[in-house]
C-alpha cells in the first residue's frame, strides 16, 4: 500500500523529491561577480536586418530580462496571510527589496533587505526580480502582476504564512527569459560562478543559432533555416519554452542546457499530461497541448505551426490586433464570401473561438486557450489530477520516462500514480540502460519504495543512486531519513550535512541536521547550522525556536 510520508516525533521531516536530481561536488566558495549583461546583444544583426531588428527590439521577448535598474517598478504592499510588509525601492541606482514584520514574539519578528540585481519579465504580463546570496541566486518572493496592476506573492505562495526567500533560480527557468544562460555549478541548481546569464531578453541566436560565422563571412555562411527543418525540429524552437505539461522528464544521459536550435526537443525531454485533460489544463505556457486538440491543427497537420499565426519578430499594436489575427485565420478560412458574411458585426475571431479562462498556475493571469473551439467558455478549466499519463505529441514513452512522470505525480500526493510509477521503474531498472548509470531512476524508485514502506528496498535504491551520482540531494536526504529512523544518527547527520552544506535552500535538510546534531550533543554545531539556515530562510519559525531554546538552556543537547 502506497502511503504518505512519515513525520518522526523528534521532528525529522522527509525531503520532497525534485524533478531532476541535483548533482553536487565538494564545496567550492564562489565570489559573486558584478552584473555583465549586454543591453543590446542583437546589434550585430542590425546592419543587414535593420527592419526586423527595429521591430523585434520592442517586443516582450526582447525585453524579457535585464539589470534591475532598467526594469525598476516601485512596490509597497502588506501580504495579509503572513503579515510581511514588502517594499521595492531605488537608492543611488541600486534596487532593494525590504521586508518587515513587527511582532512582540521573537519567532515572528522579521526585518531585512536584499539587493535586486536583475528583472525577469517584460512587464506586459508581470515581473519579478533576482537577488544573489553567497553565489546562490533566488527569485524575489513578490511579483508584479500587470493585468491587475498589483503586487502580490510569487505564484503558489499567495497564502504562505512565512516569507519564501529561497525560490531557487536554475538554468531551466532562466533560458526562457534570458540568453547565454550560465551553467549552474554541480553543487546546487541555483549556484553560479558569476552572473547567471550574459544577455538580457531573448536574442536572435536563441532561436536562429550561433551567428558568429554568419557575421564574420558577411552572410556567405548561412544561418539555420528554421522553416526548412523537419517539422518536429522546427516546432522545437518554440516548444523549448512554450510546452510545459503536467510532468517533464529529462531523458537519461541528456541535459536541457545542451539543446540548440535545429535539434529535436523530444530527444532531450518528454512532457506528460493526463489523457483526459482539458486542452492546456489551464497552464500558462501550455499552448501547444491545447493546439494539438484543435480541428485547425488536426486538419492542417504539420503545415500549422506557431509562426503560422504569430510573428516572433513583431508584436502588433493593440489597435492592430483584431485585423492582424483575423487575417491569419483567413489564410485557411478563405471560402468565397466567408470573410464578408461570417459575423461581420464582430471581426475579432479570438473573442468567439479562443477562450481566456483564469490560469491554474500563475496568479492574476489568464490563459489564451489554443484549442480554438466553435463555442467557448471563459470559466476556469478543470485541472486533471488523476488518470493515465501520456506523452505530448503522441510519442511512445519507455518504462523509465513514463515511470518518472508518475513518480512526479506521486510526489504531489497521487497514491495511484506512485504504485504505477513503482511498477514501471522496477521494470526499467532491469533493462541494460537502467541497471547502473541512471541516478534519477534509482533516486525516484527509492522515494516510491520509501513511501510504500519498503525501507530496505529504498536504502538499496538510494545507495545505487549515490554510486552513480555521489551528491544527489534527493537520494542523500531521504537516505538520511531512513538512517535516522533506524537510530543511525551519525550516518544521518553526515548525509544531511552534505546536502545542506552544498545547498542551503534545502531548509528541511538543515533543520533535520540541527536536530540530530543537538541530539548527539553537538550544541555549537547545531547553532551554527541554524544560523546558516536563518541566513537564507530568516522567517523559519522552527529554526528560530530551536536556536532560542538551545541558547536559553531549555533544550539540553545530548539528552535525547
Amino acid at each position: 500500500m502506497f502511503r504518505s510520508a512519515r513525520i518522526f516525533s523528534f521532528g525529522i521531516l522527509l525531503l520532497c523529491p525534485i524533478a531532476a536530481a541535483i548533482l553536487m561536488q565538494p564545496h567550492i566558495k564562489v565570489a559573486a561577480k558584478e552584473s555583465q549583461v549586454s543591453r543590446d546583444p542583437n546589434a550585430a544583426c542590425a546592419d543587414c536586418h535593420r527592419e526586423i531588428y527595429e521591430r523585434y527590439r520592442i517586443t516582450p521577448m526582447a525585453d524579457a530580462s535585464g539589470p534591475a535598474a532598467d526594469g525598476f517598478l516601485p512596490g509597497d504592499f502588506v501580504h495579509a496571510a503572513s503579515g510581511v510588509h514588502y517594499r521595492v525601492s531605488e537608492e543611488a541606482g541600486h534596487i532593494w527589496l525590504t521586508y518587515e514584520r513587527q511582532s512582540a514574539s521573537p519567532d515572528k519578528a522579521l526585518k531585512g533587505r536584499q539587493e535586486l540585481r536583475y528583472f525577469i519579465g517584460s512587464g506586459k504580463r508581470g515581473r519579478t526580480y533576482l537577488f544573489e546570496q553567497s553565489g546562490y541566486w533566488f527569485e524575489s518572493p513578490i511579483n508584479w502582476y500587470a493585468k491587475k496592476q498589483i503586487w502580490d506573492m510569487a505564484p503558489n505562495f499567495l497564502d504562505a504564512q512565512e516569507m519564501p526567500l529561497t525560490l531557487q533560480v536554475d538554468p531551466g527557468c532562466l533560458h526562457c527569459h534570458a540568453s547565454n544562460v550560465a551553467r549552474s555549478l554541480p553543487e546546487a541548481r541555483n549556484l553560479y560562478a558569476g552572473a547567471p546569464f550574459a544577455h538580457g531578453g531573448i536574442t536572435c541566436a536563441t532561436c536562429h543559432g550561433d551567428g558568429e560565422a554568419h557575421i564574420a563571412a558577411r552572410g556567405k555562411v548561412h544561418m539555420l533555416d528554421i522553416d526548412a527543418l523537419q517539422p518536429v525540429r522546427r516546432d522545437s524552437v518554440c516548444l523549448n519554452c512554450h510546452l510545459e505539461g503536467q510532468a517533464a522528464v529529462v531523458r537519461n544521459g541528456k541535459e536541457m542546457v545542451n539543446f540548440t536550435p535545429g535539434e529535436n526537443l523530444f530527444d532531450y525531454a518528454l512532457y506528460f499530461v493526463y489523457s483526459g485533460e482539458n486542452g492546456s489544463g489551464g497552464r500558462a505556457t501550455s499552448q501547444w497541448e491545447a493546439l494539438l486538440h484543435s480541428e485547425c491543427k488536426k486538419k492542417s497537420g504539420d503545415r500549422l505551426t506557431c509562426t503560422t499565426c504569430h510573428d516572433p519578430h513583431r508584436s502588433p499594436a493593440p489597435e492592430e490586433k483584431v485585423a492582424f489575427y483575423r487575417q491569419k485565420c483567413l489564410q485557411c478560412h478563405n471560402a468565397a464570401g466567408f470573410a464578408e458574411n461570417h459575423h461581420p458585426e464582430n471581426r475579432d475571431c479570438t473573442a468567439c473561438h479562443m477562450a481566456r479562462p483564469p490560469s491554474n498556475d500563475i496568479a492574476h493571469e489568464q490563459v489564451t486557450d489554443h484549442w480554438i473551439k466553435k463555442r467557448i467558455s471563459n470559466a476556469r478549466l478543470p485541472l486533471a489530477i488523476t488518470g493515465d499519463l501520456e506523452a505530448v505529441g503522441g510519442i511512445v514513452a519507455d518504462d523509465r520516462d513514463l515511470g518518472l512522470a508518475y513518480a512526479q505525480m506521486a510526489a504531489r500526493g497521487n497514491q495511484a500514480a506512485g504504485e504505477r510509477g513503482m511498477t514501471l521503474l522496477e521494470r526499467a531498472e532491469h533493462t541494460e540502460s537502467g541497471s547502473n548509470r541512471d541516478p534519477e531512476l534509482h533516486a525516484q524508485l527509492g522515494f516510491l519504495d520509501q513511501m510504500s514502506g519498503k525501507s530496505a528496498a529504498a536504502v538499496e535504491e538510494y545507495q545505487m543512486a549515490l554510486e552513480a551520482a555521489p551528491n544527489s540531494s534527493l537520494a542523500a536526504g531521504d537516505l538520511a531519513l531512513l538512517k535516522a529512523g533506524q537510530h543511525q544518527y551519525a550516518d544521518a547527520s553526515r548525509l544531511w550535512k552534505t546536502v545542506f552544506d552544498h545547498d542551503p535552500a534545502q531548509s528541511g535538510a538543515g533543520m533535520n541536521l540541527a536536530i540530530v546534531e543537538c541530539g548527539l550533543g553537538a550544541g555549537a554545531e547545531a547553532l551554527a547550522t541554524l544560523g546558516r539556515l536563518l541566513e537564507f530562510s530568516p522567517d523559519n519559525p522552527n529554526a528560530k525556536a530551536l536556536a532560542r531554546e538551545i541558547r536559553a538552556g531549555n533544550r539540553q543537547c545530548g539528552t535525547r
